[in-house]
């Protein structure tokens, strides 16, 4: 079943790109997951953390609003099978530049700070995934500055 939707979305995705490839949508996958696991790290998704992962997923990836909810359907599948997040993480370390990695940490920034709350476990996450993408301290403390610039 899990194989049907993926050749479902890389097909759909086709038709939205013709440069468009698995390896493509395997990222997508990915950083589908992270934003996913970021708006769950305190053991609760709101509405409005989805929201933003959503508008990422379009804004981030030119897609459609169905096909954002399709990959974030996706998402929560890959994410529910997934032992730790070291499969994600070093794809996108293997397919991202630096300055991407980062605009992956400022989005995972804004999904947490979107409910107008920091708790511990969110602010935990973020640091491992910081580590995760190989990425500086000062990284992640621009990154969250940035993030939480652009939430208020």
């Amino acid at each position: 079943m899990l194989n049907f939707i993926r050749k479902t979305l890389i097909r759909q995705d086709q038709e939205y790109s013709d440069s468009s490839t698995s390896r493509e949508e395997q990222t997508r996958i990915a950083a589908s997951v992270i934003l996913l696991e970021a708006a769950y790290a305190d053991h609760e998704c709101t509405e409005e953390e989805l929201d933003h992962v959503i508008d990422t997923l379009r804004s981030d990836f030119n897609l459609s609003e169905k096909h954002a909810e399709d990959l974030l359907e996706l998402a929560h599948r890959e994410r529910s099978q997934a032992v730790d997040l070291f499969e994600f993480t070093n794809h996108i370390n293997n397919e991202f530049s630096k300055q991407e990695k980062k605009a992956v940490l400022e989005a995972v920034w804004r999904i947490i700070h979107s409910d107008g709350q920091l708790e511990k476990h969110e602010d935990h996450f973020a640091r491992k995934l910081t580590h995760l993408l190989r990425l500086s301290h000062k990284d992640m403390i621009d990154a969250k500055l940035k993030a939480r610039e652009q939430i208020q």
